[in-house]
């Protein structure tokens, strides 16, 4: 895998190609959707983001001291990062203290304050930076069609069903999701109980269903591979909604057909 580029005008070009991609799927419609990113290391914003502020951090974070956060602004279209980063981002530092950070912004900027939420964002780059060593961290939220609306149905807000159905439909879905995809019930949204319950479930799944609000992936690797696991799942959704439309007419993939899959391509898999 190449060398993940930590230059800022890289990483703000990414950001934007994933918000608006999510947006051109029906992922972020309006200002729907928030996406932030988290590098180990501290990068030189001022540039870019000369207005500074300090702002409380969502929970005590001093081992991420020096580490910045870029996130999007509440209320901001994802799909306008693309054309205006340094008016839809914010770039947060964390201070020594953990409990603090330096907010750079533009002037132009066209937000109060970033995402509502940032706490789960922030939380879930807090436990999976310190949990391991990497260097870029990844945290997308969106409201794809197929995928929000199956999960208004309450079976599909059980985990064995909703993988069982949706990791059916093609072969790559095992493979990219061989622990399935987490989902929990309706929390109210930029709530400490959110926060909590996805932290907990993001720690064994790459992807989680926010029951009857959309859903939130984490990638260490890639900006855009978030963005891809986002897609995967959605595209699953789409077959298994097409499948209910069309009265279920198929069965998809048998278990022992994934199984085979995942034998075959030596995929240690926890769903069939």
């Amino acid at each position: 895998m190449a060398p993940i580029s930590l230059q800022p005008d890289r990483l703000l070009h990414q950001i934007g190609q994933a918000g608006k991609r999510l947006s051109d799927i029906g992922s972020a419609e309006g200002a729907a959707g928030n996406i932030s990113v988290c590098i180990r290391n501290s990068l030189e914003v001022t540039v870019l983001f000369p207005q500074m502020q300090i702002v409380q951090l969502p929970q005590p974070a001093p081992e991420l001291a020096g580490a910045t956060v870029i996130v999007s602004g509440s209320g901001c279209r994802l799909r306008a990062i693309s054309e205006e980063p340094i008016a839809n981002l914010a770039c947060i530092l964390v201070e020594k203290d953990g409990r603090t950070g330096r907010m750079f912004t533009s002037p132009n900027r066209q937000f109060e304050r970033v995402t509502s939420e940032f706490n789960s964002h922030f939380a879930v780059h807090v436990d999976q930076m310190l949990s391991r060593d990497i260097q870029l961290h990844t945290v997308l939220h969106g409201q794809p069609i197929h995928l929000t609306y199956l999960s208004h149905i309450s079976r599909y807000q059980d985990w064995r069903y909703l993988n069982n159905h949706l990791l059916r439909w093609q072969p790559e879905t095992i493979i990219n999701f061989p622990d399935g995809l987490g989902v929990l019930p309706f929390i109210m949204p930029g709530s400490e109980s959110q926060m909590a319950e996805t932290v907990r479930i993001l720690r064994n799944h790459k992807v989680l269903v926010w029951s009857q609000h959309g859903v939130i992936a984490r990638c260490d690797d890639s900006i855009l591979h978030a963005l891809d696991l986002i897609e995967y799942a959605e595209t699953a959704a789409h077959y298994e909604y097409l499948n209910l439309l069309a009265d279920e007419k198929s069965e998809g993939l048998t278990p022992q057909q994934i199984r085979s899959i995942c034998q075959f391509w030596n995929v240690r898999q926890s769903v069939f």
